[in-house]
């Protein structure tokens, strides 16, 4: 068995290049032996486990909707909102939400305190990703390729 303490992994931030999208992670799965780039879907693992931190107003990417990935997500502490298909959502402490492919979601913190979710996504082989508000696709095999109009585009072309 393996096992990990997530309170004593590091925080893993990121931001893009113009600081519109940020967050903190920590990659539970991949502390467990999940490689994410492998075609061995003995080591993909079935399913990918995160702890997602947002710190006060940020937001940790674009509006975007998965061709095949399933995603769910459970509040942990914190408030903020997500934008959806049908609008814009509050979000609180013991929530807990799924979106199947197709449907367009973004998170953002717009609370006083951060914001803690456990995210839990299927990540299958071969998934794609739109970008609705960019109209960009992303097409992942086992690399990220950004394509708008068939040019290969920056991640954050058309968001910040």
């Amino acid at each position: 068995m393996q096992k990990v303490n997530t309170n004593a992994m590091p925080d893993d931030p990121w931001s893009s290049p113009k600081g519109k999208f940020a967050g903190i992670s920590k990659e539970v799965s991949v502390a467990l032996g999940r490689k994410p780039l492998s075609m061995d879907l003995n080591e993909r693992h079935p399913f990918d486990v995160e702890i997602l931190r947002l710190k006060p107003g940020m937001t940790p990417y674009p509006y975007h909707s998965h061709a095949a990935q399933w995603e769910f997500y459970h509040v942990i502490s914190g408030k903020g909102t997500v934008r959806h298909q049908d609008g814009t959502t509050p979000i609180e402490a013991g929530d807990a939400f799924v979106f199947k492919p197709g449907e367009p979601h973004q998170l953002t913190n717009n609370g006083s305190e951060d914001l803690v979710i456990y995210v839990i996504a299927d990540n299958p082989v071969g998934e794609s990703v739109h970008y609705p508000d960019s109209q960009k696709w992303a097409v992942r095999s086992p690399e990220r390729r950004l394509l708008r109009s068939m040019e290969s585009q920056d991640y954050y072309d058309g968001e910040e």
